[in-house]
């Protein structure tokens, strides 16, 4: 019997459409391959442009499309030139995170043999590892209410215990999937700024007693400006790290430049029973219609979709074509003849795309 799922596709803004169609045409074809699941792919609006004309970023009709899906296919967003009255700029994305509670912002970071690094890795070590950000609340709680006065602005940092605990089971079961697949060594990262304020010795306190129903994954913790620093340093030292919303944010920014640029940056937030999948990078409006923007991100954020799905719903096709997949682009970053001008080639989107789908059927 064929499993069918409905995926909910927000096209984004920008070069959102330009990725989101390789992308969909490339799980369309995994699927047919397959033959035992199928997508039924529903397209919501939303973002910079739709808010543009219609002053709505995110409508109902979409957010229902969304909570009622399998998953959440989502482009890139926003528009630097769209911006609510108070000067910030339109993020549906962030919105959805909060709306569905998917508290689990899951950021790979990984280089390739052949990829571009500013690194220099000359001991030869795998840089494999996975941040974790908390997705709904930290520095981003009063997002869009901050208090702003003549002589004086404040924002309100907010973790809970409630969400904490799920964030840090989380992640102590994603290094011990890790390990056990033989991908990590079984360590989980707490990173914290708990030396200087009191919410993040909180934050700390709650992650040691998640710790104590794992005895077989090492804990340990880091304070975030040190973590910046070995991430350039030594970043083969980390498996799974875990931390607060903005400092997330901010270093897997900084995980996307170890890989090279946000262009190879995959991610995924998830919650209890919805998730949401899409590419680090922004809506790259200054090349919009060029045909140039680079689609892996998009494409690994599809095969990270297909591995929750195929996982939630014991799906072991979905889990081996999602193994394929990323493979597949790894594959052709490697090789380097079809990459986009940001990995240093010359490839159009569908070139790159297409070298990806060439790459699944050859191993096959």
């Amino acid at each position: 019997m064929v499993s069918q799922f409905e995926i909910a596709v927000f096209e984004g803004d920008g070069i959102g459409p330009e990725i989101t169609r390789p992308t969909l045409d490339i799980l369309n074809a995994l699927a047919t391959d397959a033959g035992d699941y199928g997508f039924t792919f529903v397209s919501a609006a939303a973002g910079a442009a739709h808010y543009a004309k219609t002053g709505e970023a995110l409508p109902a009709a979409s957010m229902k499309i969304a909570r009622r899906s399998d998953a959440i296919l989502l482009s890139a967003m926003g528009l630097p030139s769209v911006r609510y009255a108070d000067g910030t700029e339109i993020s549906p994305q962030i919105e959805i995170r909060k709306a569905l509670d998917l508290y689990a912002g899951v950021r790979p970071v990984r280089i390739l043999p052949g990829q571009r690094t500013p690194l220099k890795l000359e001991g030869g070590q795998p840089v494999d590892f996975v941040l974790i950000r908390e997705s709904t609340e930290g520095l981003f709680h009063t997002q869009g209410c901050g208090e702003v006065e003549q002589d004086e602005a404040r924002e309100t940092l907010r973790i809970t215990r409630h969400t904490s605990e799920k964030l840090f089971r989380f992640a102590f079961d994603l290094a011990q999937k890790r390990k056990a697949s033989g991908r990590g060594a079984g360590r989980v990262t707490c990173v914290d700024k708990a030396n200087v304020f009191r919410a993040f010795a909180f934050f700390r306190e709650i992650f040691d007693g998640e710790a104590k129903a794992f005895p077989d994954i090492v804990a340990d913790h880091a304070y975030v400006d040190a973590t910046a620093l070995w991430m350039v340093e030594k970043p083969w030292i980390f498996d799974v790290m875990v931390t607060e919303n903005m400092f997330g944010d901010i270093l897997s920014d900084l995980g996307a430049g170890l890989m090279g640029g946000l262009g190879m940056a995959p991610s995924a937030d998830i919650g209890d029973e919805n998730a949401v999948f899409q590419p680090c990078h922004g809506s790259a409006p200054d090349i919009a219609g060029q045909g140039i923007a680079n689609p892996f991100a998009m494409l690994l954020s599809g095969a990270m979709m297909l591995d929750w799905l195929g996982t939630k719903h014991n799906n072991p096709a979905m889990v081996r074509d999602a193994k394929s997949l990323e493979r597949a682009v790894d594959r052709v970053v490697a090789d380097g003849v079809k990459t986009t001008r940001d990995l240093g080639g010359t490839a159009t989107t569908q070139e790159a795309a297409a070298a990806v789908l060439n790459a699944l059927r050859a191993s096959r």
